[in-house]
């Protein structure tokens, strides 16, 4: 693991995540008639929440196609959703070419071999407690949590905090909130 002091906080604007095995726990219902089910924290909600009220774009990666994900994505306004490729390097190509950033400014977060190519070449690569041993070598922070039970949340808290603006973030949110019930 890489020591956090030097990583490059203030330059990430990025922040990519896979959904099975980082945001879910990994775990995939499938019913009749191709309904498939996922399980999604509300911390990581809230989580996706703070990292886009700092200001970086949130997207996802993920080798899956669902229903249930683009509905999640469509929820938390997330900006930037590829689903459907195994080849997780390619739908990462395209969407540093449709979005226009480069891997200097992204945190991903991953769990299995198939991240390691976009983990060795992102600013910020992050694992979950539980992801494979092998993609863990190539992380910077490992959670504390494992998937699926509000590791993003605690990746968007760690992140904020070693950015310096975790509590000027958390003020601007109460606020918020304060605001829409008294106007």
């Amino acid at each position: 693991m890489n020591d956090k002091t030097k990583l490059p906080f203030a330059q990430v604007n990025v922040f990519l995540m896979d959904v099975d095995g980082v945001l879910t726990g990994g775990g995939i219902y499938l019913g009749s008639q191709e309904m498939e089910l996922k399980r999604f924290h509300v911390h990581d909600g809230m989580g996706i929440t703070l990292l886009r009220a700092a200001g970086l774009r949130v997207g996802i990666l993920t080798g899956r196609t669902s229903e249930a994900v683009t509905l999640r994505s469509k929820e938390l306004d997330i900006d930037m959703v590829y689903q459907g490729s195994h080849n997780k390097l390619k739908g990462y190509a395209y969407l540093k070419e449709r979005y226009a950033f480069s891997d200097d400014q992204v945190l991903y977060v991953g769990d299995d071999i198939q991240d390691i190519p976009i983990l060795k070449r992102v600013a910020i690569p992050i694992c979950v407690r539980d992801a494979d041993m092998e993609a863990q070598r190539y992380a910077a922070y490992v959670t504390k949590k494992n998937a699926g039970d509000g590791a993003i949340r605690e990746i968007a808290s760690w992140f904020l905090k070693n950015r310096g603006d975790y509590e000027q973030i958390i003020e601007m949110m109460l606020n918020k909130w304060e605001e829409e019930i008294t106007s």
